[in-house]
């Protein structure tokens, strides 16, 4: 097997275990063959890719890696498949325009994406009923479609995931949300100036503070682009800036770890869970705190609670300690009990511990739960799931970890953005998972973050669409920027003077 350099016209063929680089006159011109210790870069390099850099990518088998080196041969790289530990079986490999790498993996039955420096960024295909193993890849640069041949089936499938966008402004490459790419059949109206928002990878780190007298960050609400409420389990409910000073401390507020004790209301009023089991509101002012839901049930503790800027009711996450369950609990704005949501179509219970809780832009109610275990001997082993329904109830889904075999989810603190992407924390893999509305596992972020060890608590500021994230062991509260603003104009669509594009990537669609 062979592949063709589309733009010098060199072929590398591939060799037991190395690569060979031949010009278009058949001369042997390179030899890649180990790395800078003098040890074997490849095993059974099966298939084998370039990328736009002009970095080598391999595909070997024998070495369950993708093993990546520059055009000159020296070693970048090996990817060796997501940090859980699940491992990687390699097969098809293939590049994109935005320098992507995507494999199929024999072991998740997906195609992996990552990007030029190796860094996972999804898994593509990962519940396709078309296409139960995909084995084979090829992208075709002129329509930007991905050519996918599966093992099993006896099918080759062709989607779509990468648009064409012509810009009137010089962009950095980013990844588009597919809220904001048009599918097949659909379009996106275009009304006068609008505000594009877009990710980017990685997320960039803003700023990083400690505060005064909290020990470690279990639960931070936004108030403005400078000020939130943090909490921890010591029993401190503080309000600081970016500097990390206290401004102002609650004496009442309810102690204990692993919870969303507090939020804010959009008077950017606090409402917080008291060391009584209350609701209580404290104003602007910080001189009058109310009570808007008094507990009344000595066998229900709350145990997170939201403020829903769509409907401006509030969401309790209840729970029931003597059977270990969990409900979530509606008020209005006058303290009335309006909704119950505790079990499934079937009648199975929905939560067990509900510690954090959110809302999306649609509506639905997403909740981090976990299992309860009496002995702190099984905290470390703990299981958890993203529990969403509908606004009225009814049961969508439960998220419990990426399709990567072993791996499994120890969910924490959780929010969503301006993208309806959900947003968890992870302990058991110390990232942070991004969800689509819909429960698709799309990216990891902050594996790499030296300033944040194990993130555990969530909030995304909806006015600048900066995230904070809290830690639970390094002290910090840091402040990332992954989603970028873009004011577009009504004529965006026209080519661009130079006749460049920006190409945008989103989840799979099958073209027929």
């Amino acid at each position: 097997m062979c592949y063709i350099q589309t733009y010098t016209g060199y072929v590398i063929l591939k060799d037991t275990a190395k690569v060979t680089r031949y010009n278009q006159s058949g001369q042997l011109t390179q030899t890649i063959q180990h790395d800078n210790t003098g040890s074997g870069l490849y095993r059974l390099p099966n298939y084998i890719t370039e990328n736009n850099n002009g970095d080598v990518v391999v595909s070997d088998y024998k070495s369950c890696a993708v093993v990546v080196t520059e055009r000159g041969g020296r070693h970048r790289f090996s990817y060796t498949g997501h940090s859980s530990g699940s491992g990687l079986l390699p097969h098809g490999i293939c590049t994109d325009a935005l320098s992507h790498i995507l494999m199929c993996d024999d072991v998740t039955k997906t195609v992996h994406m990552l990007n030029k420096d190796g860094q996972l960024l999804s898994h593509l295909l990962t519940k396709s009923q078309q296409m139960p193993v995909p084995w084979s890849l090829s992208y075709d640069v002129n329509t930007h479609r991905l050519w996918v041949g599966s093992r099993d089936n006896n099918k080759v499938c062709v989607y779509w995931y990468i648009t064409r966008q012509d810009a009137l402004t010089d962009q950095s490459r980013v990844m588009e949300s597919v809220s904001e790419i048009p599918t097949p059949g659909t379009e996106i109206p275009q009304q006068g100036n609008q505000c594009l928002l877009k990710l980017m990878y990685p997320p960039k780190l803003l700023l990083s503070l400690t505060v005064t007298g909290v020990d470690r960050y279990y639960h931070i609400s936004c108030v403005t682009s400078d000020r939130v409420w943090v909490s921890d389990d010591g029993n401190n409910l503080i309000l600081t800036d970016t500097t990390g000073v206290p401004l102002h401390r609650v004496e009442d507020s309810c102690s204990g770890s692993f919870r969303g004790l507090h939020t804010v209301n959009s008077e950017s009023e606090l409402i917080y869970i008291d060391r009584n089991y209350n609701i209580n509101k404290l104003s602007k002012d910080m001189k009058t705190t109310t009570t808007l839901v008094e507990r009344t049930d000595s066998t229900w503790e709350p145990q997170s609670v939201y403020w829903s800027p769509s409907t401006g009711d509030l969401l309790v996450g209840m729970y029931y300690k003597r059977s270990k369950t969990g409900k979530i609990t509606r008020y209005n704005q006058r303290g009335q009990l309006t909704q119950t949501i505790q079990h499934d179509n079937t009648g199975r219970g929905l939560y067990r511990l509900p510690n954090y809780i959110t809302e999306n832009n649609n509506g639905d109610v997403v909740v981090s739960e976990h299992k309860v275990y009496e002995s702190d001997f099984f905290y470390d082993y703990w299981v958890g799931a993203v529990v969403v329904t509908e606004r009225g109830g009814r049961h969508r889904f439960s998220y419990t970890g990426p399709p990567l075999g072993s791996s499994v989810l120890q969910p924490c603190g959780i929010c969503t953005d301006a993208l309806s992407h959900i947003l968890v924390c992870d302990n058991r893999n110390k990232t942070i998972q991004m969800l689509d509305k819909d429960g698709q596992f799309l990216s990891h972020l902050l594996t790499k973050s030296q300033e944040m060890c194990v993130p555990w608590s969530l909030s995304y500021d909806v006015n600048t669409h900066r995230l904070w994230v809290g830690s639970r062991y390094t002290n910090k509260v840091c402040v990332y920027s992954y989603i970028t603003r873009q004011d577009a104009l009504t004529d965006e669509h026209k080519p661009r003077p130079d006749g460049e594009a920006m190409y945008s990537s989103t989840s799979a669609v099958e073209w027929r």
